[in-house]
C-alpha cells in the first residue's frame, strides 16, 4: 500500500480532494491527511487549484512508496 501524507491545513485540502477523486483512499492521522492506494496515487496540480508555492510543499511524508513526478503538472507515488 502507497501512502502520501499532507497536512492538514485549508489551503492543501484541495489536493486530498483531487486525490480522493482519482480514486486514493483519504483519512486522517493526527493533523495529517492520509491519502492511499493499492496502486500509483496521482494528483493533477491544476486540478488542485493550488499555486506553485503550496503545491511545492503540501508533501509531509510518503510511506511504501517513492515520488516520481513533482513538478507544475502532477504529483505521482509509485508503489515501491
Amino acid at each position: 500500500m502507497t501512502a502520501l501524507y499532507v497536512l492538514d491545513v485549508p489551503e492543501n485540502t484541495s489536493v486530498a480532494k483531487v486525490a480522493a477523486e482519482a480514486g486514493a483512499v483519504v483519512g486522517k492521522v493526527g493533523p495529517y491527511f492520509e491519502i492511499t492506494s493499492d496502486g500509483s496515487i496521482v494528483v493533477d496540480r491544476r486540478a488542485t487549484g493550488c499555486r506553485h508555492a503550496v503545491w511545492y510543499s503540501c508533501i509531509a511524508g510518503v510511506a511504501g512508496g517513492t515520488i516520481v513526478q513533482h513538478d507544475k503538472n502532477a504529483l505521482q507515488v509509485d508503489p515501491a
